[in-house]
């Protein structure tokens, strides 16, 4: 009998400790959920950047150092993807909640366009640096001019990459397209392979210049950026005005010490507008006040600033960072106020 009631009440203690473990776990969570995961009241955000040879995905290993550094109660990861394309539908499914793009993938994800089948409700939260497009051959490879690529091996960028994007319309825009070539989809360090094994004769990258995979190719080997002519660039920023020539300087790589004259396009920060006015806020004063941490790592983002966000943005603003910009003093315009503010 005494061995019953022991019995007895041992699985009635057991079923108060679930019960009350189930009651505590459920507490804390209602109304403080952000765009990421939480638990325990840390947020736990994905940051979707690009291939490792390229500068996405150091730029965002350092924008998930910030983070966790400076904004209380995140955490922050920097994922490797296939870059801007992809990192757009990311946003859109949930699986990421920072993503970094080209603003011409930014512009037809917003508006549900080229390769979008539907608009995905993004917001701009940092302007990060101009993209800069390198058409790059091997010296010896006789390919001096756009033209040239016609017939040959071309790397166009890595699936649902922004490089990809970026080829496909400046082909369009010069009356070319795949057809004219023999495409390779290829990430930025598999261009420095294929070139360097001559698998491809040209490969494409659209990316923060100096980038580490073109700098290692010209340490081994005498490289050629194939610059664009004067009515190349007019006919190209006249189809795609979020597009715009800039010059490569001389001795932006090793051993080359030719100025370049090639398409650009600016990188942003970009997140969901699900995304909590509170959480952006938070990793917006993070970002913009350690902006030396992430020059620390990328050079080029000392352009990284409220100023060029503004600038530069072709999609709304984040409320959050609207908020952030209000305090420090940084003048929003209208056409950069998102619908839920209005």
């Amino acid at each position: 009998m005494f061995r019953t009631k022991s019995k007895f009440f041992a699985i009635v203690l057991l079923v108060a400790l679930v019960s009350l473990t189930l009651t505590v776990a459920g507490c804390g969570g209602g109304g403080g959920e952000s765009s990421g995961g939480s638990s325990g009241g840390l947020e736990r955000i994905s940051i979707a950047t690009g291939g490792t040879g390229g500068t996405y995905y150091p730029y965002g290993g350092a924008l998930a150092g910030v983070i966790n550094n400076k904004a209380e109660n995140v955490e922050a990861t920097a994922e490797v993807t296939g870059a801007s394309v992809e990192n757009a539908r990311l946003l859109d499914s949930g699986e990421a909640q920072m993503g970094l793009l080209m603003n011409d993938v930014v512009y037809q994800a917003y508006k549900g366009e080229n390769q979008f089948d539907k608009p995905i409700e993004l917001r701009t939260f940092m302007g990060m640096y101009a993209n800069v497009m390198h058409v790059v051959a091997l010296q010896d490879g006789n390919i001096k001019s756009i033209n040239d690529i016609k017939g040959k091996k071309v790397s166009v960028g890595a699936p649902g990459s922004g490089t990809e994007n970026m080829t496909n319309q400046i082909l369009d825009a010069l009356g070319m397209t795949y057809d004219d070539i023999e495409e390779f989809r290829l990430s930025f360090s598999e261009n420095t392979e294929g070139l360097r094994d001559h698998v491809i004769d040209v490969g494409i990258w659209s990316v923060g210049a100096p980038t580490s995979s073109i700098m290692d190719l010209a340490t081994t080997h005498k490289i050629h950026i194939v610059p664009f002519t004067d009515e190349e660039m007019n006919k190209i920023t006249a189809k795609y005005p979020y597009y715009n020539a800039t010059t490569l300087p001389a001795g932006t790589y090793s051993g080359y010490d030719t100025e370049v004259k090639t398409p650009a396009v600016w990188n942003s920060v970009v997140v969901h507008k699900d995304m909590s006015e509170e959480l952006a806020y938070k990793l917006a004063k993070a970002v913009f006040e350690s902006n030396a941490d992430l020059v620390a790592v990328y050079s080029g983002a000392v352009e990284s600033t409220p100023e060029n966000t503004v600038a530069s943005a072709v999609v709304p603003l984040h409320p959050g960072v609207i908020k952030y910009f209000e305090e420090i003093g940084v003048e929003v315009p209208d056409e950069l106020i998102p619908p839920e503010m209005k």
